[in-house]
């Protein structure tokens, strides 16, 4: 059997998310595997670096799987991309060893929430971000954004759903950046917990309509209950971007995304 690791862009709104659930409900997964078991004329299985929500977006996620087909890298990149749908590309795809998993060898992953303010709706961007009219106190908000930092217990930032056996994550980095009409949350930790970025996101947009100062964050983490915090922002704007794994698996270096964004890298 031989190993390979894969990166996939993927527009996340006609999808219930990434991994396969019942029968019926269409996941990125699935509909991924389904290619790549023809390609290979056997099943395959998939393993992602990260989950993601139903209408959430990814511009580099790694998965991996085993298969006993042969083919040149060409003919499984080729191959499954003119099969798979259009909000759907593999990027890339190399032949990994098979200590390489795309799940237990990441690091960190890394997110970025997009959020267009102003006065009216973009309709090219439908779906691919989450559009605020209000007013908004940016400095504030990208200040709040720090909070975030560090080692905490983010239980008030999950959703009730969650079935991660503890709340507790490391944050590496968070922060907010104005990129002329767009706020960008860019967060990366050792994990996430279920909406954890949406809410997060949520808080931030609640700073920045006025509804609490900065310092009532602290008194968020410190109830550690989902309760005490705001809402849950909505899923279009959310896009995986990134998972890190140790150089020795010399995985190919792709932009950080969304492209169409065209931020500093």
């Amino acid at each position: 059997m031989q190993r390979f690791a894969i990166g996939i862009e993927f527009s996340g709104a006609n999808y219930r998310g990434w991994q396969t659930q019942q029968p019926g409900v269409i996941t990125v997964q699935e509909t991924i595997e389904k290619v790549l078991s023809k390609v290979a004329n056997e099943p395959i299985m998939l393993h992602g670096a990260g989950r993601t929500d139903a209408g959430v977006h990814a511009t580099n996620m790694v998965a991996h799987f085993d298969t006993s087909a042969v083919r040149k890298i060409d003919g499984w990149l080729l191959g499954s991309n003119s099969q798979l749908p259009k909000d759907i590309s593999i990027q890339w795809i190399k032949e990994m060893d098979q200590e390489f998993h795309a799940r237990f060898k990441a690091q960190a992953r890394r997110y970025r929430y997009v959020v267009y303010n102003a006065p009216t709706r973009p309709a090219l961007l439908n779906k691919q971000v989450t559009h605020i009219y209000q007013t908004l106190d940016i400095q504030k908000m990208i200040t709040a954004a720090s909070k975030f930092e560090g080692t905490h217990n983010f239980e008030s930032f999950r959703a009730a759903a969650c079935q991660s056996n503890q709340p507790v994550r490391h944050v590496s980095h968070c922060r907010l950046i104005q990129h002329g009409a767009y706020l960008v949350l860019d967060i990366q930790a050792d994990g996430f917990l279920h909406h954890m970025v949406r809410n997060i996101m949520g808080c931030l947009l609640e700073v920045g309509q006025g509804m609490y100062d900065i310092d009532h964050i602290d008194a968020i983490f410190a109830a550690e209950d989902r309760k005490a915090a705001g809402i849950t922002a909505p899923p279009d704007g959310l896009y995986f971007i990134h998972a890190d794994y140790p150089a020795q698996f010399e995985l190919p270096k792709t932009p950080l995304g969304p492209l169409w964004l065209n931020m500093p890298q």
